[in-house]
């Protein structure tokens, strides 16, 4: 029994750590699962295989609730092989889109039909149970999953809005090499900015994302410490609709249009960190890089 999946980073408009509500629109880097799920004789033959290894401890838990979840009357082992272009731990979701392609990649193993939400629901309660989120970034997840901007509440895995991006925009993205703590490190800074959390996330639920996205990175930066405020400015000159930090960094995500977008991405500094251009995902969770 084989399932593959294919899933999507996402940047960050409202980090839900200060307010409980996110949202967060998916961009064109992939993770890609593949799991060939095997019937073992009994639970102590249930060992299952993973490429690369070491796994995660997310990698592991994630892969032992989708079978639990989707073969619940088999005593099953699983050869788990993933593939990602995200950068790990850089703001930039890798951890909600690896457990969602593993889910989904499990649940099509098993031949069951489940939806985005249905998944996403479920990678959040993991996110959660695992320590790698605080507030389970049900936007994240479902970002990874489905075309299109999303505002959640994440305290009760709800969907609260959602739309699509224009046609024509796209997003240069300034990625250092260093790597942010768990989110569940910085949940007193985040809450000290509750209530300017709760004005970006009105901005979302309104529909205004760039102010939106000003709103939550000039939070985020207060409240972790980052310095992109001249970036930002620079960026706006050069043709940014918005930018900001994408969730808790150090990754600097700007919108503009794709006429705009190499232009805007010079205006990032020339230090040698990594920049990149990229797409709006226009297609939901896939089967494989070819589909």
């Amino acid at each position: 029994m084989i399932g593959v999946a294919r899933t999507s980073a996402a940047i960050t408009i409202v980090n839900a750590l200060s307010s409980g509500v996110g949202s967060a629109v998916g961009i064109d880097l992939h993770v890609e699962a593949r799991v060939e799920v095997r019937e073992v004789r009994s639970e102590k033959d249930a060992v299952s295989r993973f490429t690369p290894e070491p796994p995660s401890a997310l990698v592991r838990e994630t892969l032992r609730r989708a079978i639990a979840q989707y073969f619940p009357t088999h005593a099953v082992a699983a050869d788990l092989h993933l593939t990602s272009e995200i950068p790990v731990a850089r703001g930039l979701k890798s951890s909600s889109a690896v457990t969602t392609a593993v889910l989904f990649a499990v649940a099509r193993a098993a031949g069951h039909p489940p939806t985005s939400l249905e998944v996403a629901r479920l990678a959040a309660a993991i996110g959660r149970d695992t320590g790698v989120s605080a507030t389970g970034a049900l936007d994240d997840a479902i970002a990874s999953l489905e075309v299109g901007r999303f505002v959640t509440d994440n305290q009760h895995d709800e969907i609260l809005r959602h739309d699509v991006p224009e046609v024509g925009l796209g997003v240069a993205l300034y990625v250092p090499s260093e790597q942010h703590a768990p989110a569940p490190n910085y949940l007193a800074s985040m809450d000290r900015e509750r209530s300017a959390g709760e004005t970006a996330a009105r901005a979302a639920l309104g529909g205004d994302w760039p102010l939106a996205m000003q709103l939550n990175t000039e939070l985020v930066e207060r409240a972790i410490g980052y310095s992109y405020e001249g970036v930002r400015d620079r960026l706006r000159a050069h043709g940014a609709i918005a930018s900001g930090v994408s969730g808790l960094g150090p990754t600097l995500a700007a919108v503009a249009r794709f006429d705009d977008l190499e232009h805007v991405a010079g205006a990032f500094a020339d230090d040698g960190t990594q920049r990149m251009t990229v797409g709006f995902t226009r297609l939901g969770v896939r089967e494989g890089a070819d589909s």
